[in-house]
């Protein structure tokens, strides 16, 4: 990267550094399990900063920045476990236009896309039922949807924007991992508004976003359980001095490392090229290796700090819970190389 480039991104990473806290989860263990599961303030001061227009064009009201500003951001903010839906309110941002758009942007009205209709799918499956601008229908696993004030109801022929409050409109959450929650959303003959556009380089980008997410999960899941080798003492020695421990944690630096590569050379050829079929293909390839990558050392932190990293008091543990539910958002590592195997095929031989 050029100089202005790392310092524009330098510059996005301190400004999210004024609402992650590293090596501070308080804020994060005191909202877990509760309703909406994030804080609408920290929200509001979000869209105050414009990251919600991060991928807009500035003819469209946004920011205009690419897909490595964007992957700085969620880094971060996956540095800190955050749990307002940033990437689900981006990819929501562009898709909308004009009121329902400005009121997104500006934190009035929070829109969250509903687009899952099996467990583990890369996109929606099948067409809206759609009959005189009322839909019908389900959707599943739509994150966060508890704070919601619309729905981006996302379909393979369309989308429609449905208020929260609809006549129609059933909303049934259930807790995950990390403390937050996924709900079922049910359509009744709902009234809403077509939007005409294509969601799929949106959710491609959405699933960028949130491999760099778990790379930063994954940074600051090794960084505590190092700073608990230096320091925890067994033996009359730091366990860190420890040449199978010291083994292990390289292991996961590696891990970190390889995944920091594929997704910030994703995020380059993302921004250099769009979508087409090769960035698709290297988007899977991110999100698949960040998937596995972040269920291993979150499985291997917690063993390294031995029998406190299994008690829910120790933060370490909240990082597992955060890499179990958000590897199979936007597609699990298997549905991810299986697009990859599709998408980039074996050359076949002279």
């Amino acid at each position: 990267m050029d100089a202005e480039t790392l310092s524009s991104l330098e510059m996005i990473r301190d400004s999210a550094r004024g609402i992650v806290s590293r090596g501070d989860l308080s804020r994060i263990r005191k909202l877990r399990y509760t309703t909406p599961g994030f804080d609408r303030a920290v929200w509001a001061d979000m869209c105050t900063m414009g990251w919600p227009a991060l991928r807009l064009p500035e003819d469209r009201g946004g920011v205009g920045l690419g897909m490595q500003a964007y992957c700085v951001l969620a880094e971060e903010l996956g540095h800190g476990l955050v749990p307002e839906p940033l990437i689900p309110a981006v990819l929501a941002a562009q898709l909308l236009d004009d009121a329902a758009l400005d009121g997104h942007l500006t934190g009035a009205r929070l829109v969250i896309p509903a687009w899952a209709d099996a467990r583990d799918t890369l996109g929606p499956q099948g067409p809206l039922a759609v009959a005189g601008g009322r839909v019908t229908g389900r959707k599943l696993y739509v994150p966060m949807a508890a704070g919601a004030d619309a729905f981006l109801v996302l379909g393979s022929t369309g989308a429609m924007l449905v208020d929260a409050d609809a006549p129609g409109v059933g909303i049934e959450t259930f807790e995950t991992q990390d403390g937050g929650h996924f709900a079922t959303l049910t359509l009744d003959a709902a009234h809403g508004t077509p939007i005409a556009a294509d969601p799929t380089p949106a959710l491609a980008e959405a699933t960028l976003a949130t491999a760099a997410y778990m790379l930063g999960m994954m940074d600051a899941a090794l960084d505590m359980t190092v700073v608990y080798l230096k320091t925890r003492v067994q033996f009359g020695k730091a366990i860190g001095s420890f040449q199978i421990l010291q083994h292990m944690a390289v292991d996961l630096k590696l891990e970190i490392e390889l995944t920091r590569a594929s997704v910030w050379n994703t995020a380059r050829l993302w921004d250099e090229q769009g979508d087409t079929r090769a960035t698709r293909a290297a988007v899977s390839r991110s999100k698949a290796r960040a998937s596995a990558a972040a269920l291993k050392v979150g499985r291997d932190c917690i063993q390294l700090h031995g029998g406190i990293g299994f008690t829910d008091e120790h933060d370490i543990g909240l990082y597992l819970r955060k890499a179990i539910v958000t590897a199979t958002q936007f597609g699990s590592a298997g549905r991810h190389r299986a697009n990859f195997a599709r998408l980039m095929p074996l050359k076949e031989e002279a």
